[in-house]
């Protein structure tokens, strides 16, 4: 653990982390008070669906965009811009009852204007920590974003029961202006400028990592959300052992131990030395752990193999983001992140609509095998494109170097 100590000698990182995962707080709370929100004021389910769909597609469109545009604008106006806008969205959403094709219009803007604090800070990384460190960095990153998805949920559901949904959009959106003030403000970022890149918007997608990491990303966590939703069902009164009562609790246990295998394993291996098959490794640890959850579905055994599999969860992220930083140049990073961001934004969109439909047809054990074949195909992605990975033993995450046509006048 030595190496996590290491980092916090760097000036400024630990800031930059914590403000970022303050500023990314509401992306785990908006779907579950959107949904309750949008149901309560429309009185129907499917409209929340409309709306929670329309802002997906937004926050889609809206990754390789605002990326490249902090290329362009620099980090500071486009991150301030976006978080005040979708900040003042969710509050007109909270306490203005429109018509529901207004309410779904906004949620699109919403969505488009969700401030780009991913591409952002990895971005950010490898100017804040030395080559041979960012790999700690990147899988510190990836550990505590659980954080998110553990207490996200928890806190939407405490706030909007408690208080209201109204109160809990503005809670969500508190977080995102105070959260991302503290990130933009924060002095490393004014040390980061990205070079405006020389090609046009999507041109990222000629190098083969980006398109493998958004491949595999899609699939990946397309699973997660399959398997989310399988868990959520079994413990609901879709399973076959009749689960009711507490199911809720029970399955949010399930969740929160699946989470803490991936904190534990995003600390104790996702520093490791990147080699062209580890991501292949880290995706079948959680192949391995989500298959063995359709053995049974008592709690005790989901607990344990599930947190079997979050073990691999982010290290496979982590690897993600070395990839990417290792293999495509400065100035074409944020929008390379945009990318892999809206494939695994589609992947939770795909995951849910498949898991829905298996849950339907064979219960919530058909959604745990829909994860586990999407895990086979991503497993599959990343071990035919084992050639184009790149193998960081023993060298420094650095990207490529920035490069151009110069012109030689003639003597």
């Amino acid at each position: 653990m030595g190496i996590y100590r290491d980092l916090g000698r760097n000036p400024g990182v630990f800031r930059v982390l914590f403000s970022q995962l303050m500023a990314r707080f509401p992306f785990g709370m908006l779907s579950i008070i959107l949904l309750l929100h949008i149901q309560l004021a429309y009185g129907a389910y499917a409209y929340a669906g409309i709306v929670l769909a329309t802002q997906s597609i937004g926050q889609a469109i809206s990754g390789p965009l605002s990326s490249r545009l902090m290329g362009r604008l620099g980090m500071r106006p486009v991150l301030a811009t976006t978080s005040l806008v979708c900040a003042v969205l969710l509050v007109v959403i909270a306490f203005v009852h429109l018509p529901l094709v207004i309410t779904a219009g906004i949620a699109f803007l919403i969505g488009l204007t969700t401030p780009p604090i991913t591409p952002a800070v990895r971005t950010i990384y490898p100017s804040l920590v030395p080559g041979s460190q960012l790999s700690a960095l990147f899988s510190l990153d990836a550990a505590a974003q659980e954080i998110i998805w553990v207490l996200g949920p928890v806190v939407a559901v405490f706030v909007s029961s408690q208080f209201g949904t109204a109160t809990g959009l503005c809670v969500a959106a508190a977080f995102m202006v105070a959260g991302g003030a503290w990130f933009i403000l924060s002095p490393s970022i004014s040390k980061v400028i990205i070079p405006k890149s020389r090609r046009g918007l999507g041109a990222v997608l000629r190098y083969p990592t980006v398109i493998i990491s958004t491949v595999v990303g899609f699939f990946f966590v397309a699973a997660f959300a399959a398997i989310e939703a399988g868990i959520v069902a079994a413990f609901s009164g879709g399973g076959s052992g009749g689960h009711s009562g507490h199911g809720s609790m029970e399955s949010g246990v399930v969740l929160a131990v699946f989470a803490g295998g991936s904190l534990v394993g995003g600390l104790v291996f996702g520093h490791r030395e990147l080699r062209p098959w580890s991501l292949l490794v880290r995706i079948a640890i959680v192949l391995v752990g989500t298959s063995l959850a359709l053995v049974s579905q008592n709690i005790w055994w989901l607990c344990a193999v599930l947190f079997l599999g979050g073990l691999g969860t982010a290290p496979a992220f982590a690897a993600v983001s070395s990839i990417v930083s290792s293999t495509v140049k400065f100035s074409e990073t944020a929008e390379a992140y945009g990318w892999v961001g809206t494939g695994q934004l589609v992947g939770v969109a795909a995951g849910s609509a498949v898991a829905g439909v298996a849950i339907d047809h064979f219960g919530p054990t058909g959604a745990i095998l829909a994860s586990t074949i999407l895990l086979v195909i991503c497993a599959f992605c990343a071990a035919v494109t084992i050639k184009q990975l790149p193998d960081l033993k023993g060298r420094a995450i650095e990207p490529p170097p920035e490069t151009g046509t110069l012109a030689i006048p003639l003597p």
